[in-house]
């Protein structure tokens, strides 16, 4: 564990910061909306619009057991059968880690697991969104930013239900073993459909999925159960690092999850779960998962680092962005802090949206199975941003918690922050220099593959604290950032 106490001097670029927050606020159309509920939660914050967040308790388990759930568990119990799979998909597979048995022919993110009824089937896992192909390595742990969430995950299920259908009939144990997986994807698929590739919809995904279930039982309803938002509002997000949860108070960018953080990362299994019966059995198990995720480390730099600028750089952190950050090295200390949006900066969709839902959705979850006995989870949304934890943050562009940002560079010295910027999504198509995605500046948004910073939600504005520092000391400062 690492890091300092939080502080920071007063910046000039406070006032720029505020403009920013409320043009921002403008183009979602929210301020008025939310400006109740944003004063009364502001109360929390103190002059510099910070709020320490407490610490969240957790179970301990075992490491070794929760990596081979992780891999290989069947912590989604339906999906397409083997087969089918096979016939869609084929069998090739690097198997970057080293499963067995038919694990081993899947990609990462494909798990052949052992449905209720005894159909064998691959369904989808953690990885999908915990893993990701970086510089020639297989990075577990990190944020995938490389996942095209733009496209009708619903068009593959009912290819599958076809094939099904034609194949072993609508009546058939396969069929049965696929059919909740079906229609969880069914359900989720209008709402989840990003508008450009590399982000996630973790939020709306999360929300469509609990209003399907009841609260009690945890049982499926083909028909919703809560209101949910509209199918055109997917609000980005970046997916963080596992490995910097051991360090967290609170899992979310918005400081929303608290409690106990394996209560609610099993809750990716409301996918195809039956109900609590099942869910209790799932929450055991990812106790030890927490437990292997806590054992993770950052992947090192894999690059040169000059020793005189890494050390310069130190000095210039330690003075301007330690206080919300932490400190790193033999002292390390984490601080843990919330920064309300008008401090920040950054786009408040996401933060305002979970407070929208809060009345329901957030309500709801805290009195469900979720947030019921003594390892209860519960979700607190609030008007700011987490100041994360910077371990191995060289690897986990793009940058901010909506992903606008391609490189530390461009993060650092907002002039560089291009308005509509194109990747490649190769991953070895990473720049080691300006730490981050290689881009090209485009014109205009209207592609896939083009992040348009002028979308609501999608805002590359805010975090404004590296124009204070001067061109030398931002590239001290990105020397050092390698070395965490």
């Amino acid at each position: 564990m690492r890091f300092v106490e939080p502080f920071r001097p007063s910046s000039p670029s406070t006032a720029p910061r505020a403009r920013r927050f409320l043009s921002s606020a403008a183009r979602v159309g929210w301020l008025a909306v939310f400006l109740g509920p944003v004063l009364q939660a502001a109360e929390g914050f103190d002059a510099r619009g910070r709020m320490p967040l407490p610490e969240s308790r957790q179970r301990s388990g075992d490491p070794a057991k929760g990596r081979d759930y992780l891999l290989n568990g069947d912590y989604l119990k339906s999906g397409v059968p083997l087969d089918i799979y096979r016939l869609v998909a084929g069998s090739k597979s690097a198997n970057e880690l080293g499963r067995e048995g038919e694990n081993a022919t899947l990609p990462a993110a494909m798990t052949a697991v052992t449905a209720p009824n005894g159909e064998v089937v691959a369904s989808t896992n953690c990885l999908g969104c915990h893993a990701q192909p970086l510089k020639g390595e297989f990075v577990l742990g990190l944020g995938n930013s490389l996942r095209d969430f733009t496209k009708n995950a619903a068009t593959t299920a009912n290819l599958v239900d076809g094939m099904l259908r034609l194949k072993s009939g609508a009546n058939s144990p396969a069929y049965e073993a696929f059919v909740p997986f079906r229609d969880a994807i069914r359900a989720a698929a209008p709402h989840i459909r990003t508008q450009v590739a590399g982000t996630n919809p973790a939020l709306k995904l999360a929300y469509v999925l609990a209003a399907h279930r009841d609260p009690e039982t945890l049982e499926w309803s083909n028909e919703p159960l809560l209101p949910l938002p509209p199918e055109s509002e997917v609000i980005p997000s970046d997916v963080p690092a596992l490995w910097l949860l051991r360090k967290k108070n609170a899992m979310f960018h918005n400081g929303m999850g608290r409690g106990d953080f394996a209560r609610s990362m099993m809750a990716s299994s409301l996918l195809t779960m039956q109900g609590a019966e099942e869910a209790a059995e799932i929450d055991e198990k990812f106790v030890d998962v927490l437990a292997f995720i806590n054992t993770l480390e950052a992947p090192p730099f894999p690059g040169k680092i000059d020793p005189d600028l890494r050390a310069k750089g130190e000095r210039v952190f330690s003075v301007n962005c330690s206080g919300c950050h932490g400190r790193y090295g033999e002292e390390e200390s984490y601080p843990n802090l919330l920064v309300s949006l008008e401090e920040i900066g950054t786009d408040p969709a996401l933060a305002l949206a979970a407070i929208e839902q809060n009345e329901v959705h957030a309500s709801v979850y805290n009195h469900s199975w979720f947030g019921q006995g003594e390892h209860g989870a519960r979700l607190v949304p609030l008007p700011g941003y987490v100041a994360p934890p910077l371990d191995g943050v060289w690897a986990t562009a793009p940058y901010l918690h909506n992903g606008s940002v391609p490189t530390l560079e461009a993060l650092l010295d907002s002039t560089k922050r291009p308005t509509h910027w194109r990747r490649s999504f190769s991953p070895r198509d990473y720049d080691l220099d300006r730490v981050g995605w290689k881009f090209s500046e485009e014109s205009s948004g209207g592609d896939k593959h083009v992040y348009d910073t002028t979308l609501p939600g999608h805002s590359a504005d805010g975090h404004l604290y590296g124009d204070d520092l001067d061109a030398d000391e931002r590239r001290a400062v990105i020397e050092y950032l390698k070395s965490l």
